[in-house]
């Protein structure tokens, strides 16, 4: 009798890690160690107990800040290490693109949540090569991305609005078509999303412009308040809707300092009052369900600040769960 397969990918779909070990987007050092800290947690022994065929392309290689040269790019605002970032993320984005069209699942693990401008760059960069080949049989195809986004934070501040100038807390924005050209602009593709199609869940510390921000761009928004007075269930059964009736492609981003610090606490950003272990499992079982997700990134952690690399260890458990492990 054949064993019975456990994840929710097409049968002959591979998954294709990508580590980003950057932290220069976050305000403290540290979870530039975050991709070895997950594969030292198990990653690909527990996608392969799913019957997931597993390829590692290893880490994409981030210069030393305090050793390389750095160029000077004029900014209105703040964006600390910005030459950096915009080199990093083009990587990413290149890494990225290649692993989609080969038809593969990317799984992107960091590093800080900067990261996500060159995922999501990559991404629709793919995308915009398949729907120009689509185009020559059907004209008026567009394929686009619906966001979850998982997260304390809403990551809509911009230079001109960040407390800080830490680009970790401009992903969405940037997305979105927010912020300097040289972020917006790589994979050559400005917008990336459509805000309508962005779903932000589990917002809990949000700055006093980033609220406004999240207010006025269109984007679907869920707090912790939400979950507390409504349920994981209903807010992610609401929240998937949102991502998937107008796109083609889901991808998944979640910074690990969405949960609870007291059930993760190795990230720099921590903030009580987060996602339960549990909300966070029903979350990620959810996305599962739906069999729609198309990619997947988890960032922030951060082995410097935790315990015994039980955050590390939760962030595996939560990437089998998003592709298709259950309890029974």
């Amino acid at each position: 009798m054949a064993s019975r397969r456990l994840n929710h990918l097409p049968e002959d779909q591979e998954v294709h890690i990508l580590g980003v070990p950057m932290d220069h987007g976050a305000g403290r050092r540290g979870v530039g160690m975050g991709p070895s800290a997950i594969r030292i947690a198990g990653l690909q022994e527990k996608l392969k107990a799913l019957g997931i065929a597993v390829v590692d392309h290893g880490d994409v290689l981030i210069r030393d800040v305090e050793r390389a040269q750095q160029q000077q790019m004029q900014v209105e605002g703040k964006a600390n290490h910005l030459p950096m970032i915009v080199r990093a993320c083009d990587a990413v984005h290149e890494h990225v693109k290649r692993i989609v069209k080969k038809g593969a699942f990317p799984l992107v693990i960091g590093g800080d949540h900067s990261i996500a401008i060159g995922t999501i760059a990559g991404l629709v960069a793919a995308y915009k090569e398949e729907e120009i080949e689509l185009r020559q049989e059907t004209p008026k195809t567009e394929l686009t991305l619906g966001l979850i986004w998982i997260d304390a934070h809403g990551d809509l501040n911009t230079p001109l609005t960040s407390p800080t100038g830490n680009i970790h807390g401009m992903p969405v924005a940037v997305a979105l078509g927010q912020g300097p050209d040289v972020l917006t602009k790589i994979g050559g593709v400005c917008p990336k999303i459509y805000p309508n199609d962005v779903v932000l869940v589990g917002l809990r510390d949000l700055d006093r412009q980033e609220k406004q921000a999240i207010l006025d761009s269109g984007v679907h928004a869920f707090t912790m308040k939400d979950i507390d007075e409504r349920g994981m269930a209903a807010v992610m059964r609401d929240a998937l809707n949102l991502a998937t009736r107008n796109t083609d492609y889901l991808h998944v981003s979640f910074d690990i300092d969405s949960v609870d610090p007291r059930v993760a606490p190795g990230t720099g950003t921590t903030v009580f009052g987060g996602l339960t272990y549990r909300e966070a499992h029903l979350a990620m079982e959810m996305i599962a369900e739906t069999g729609a997700l198309t990619s997947l990134e988890l960032a922030e952690v951060n082995p410097i600040l935790d315990v015994h690399n039980q955050t590390g260890q939760l962030a595996v458990d939560l990437i089998a769960s998003a592709l298709g492990k259950t309890i029974l």
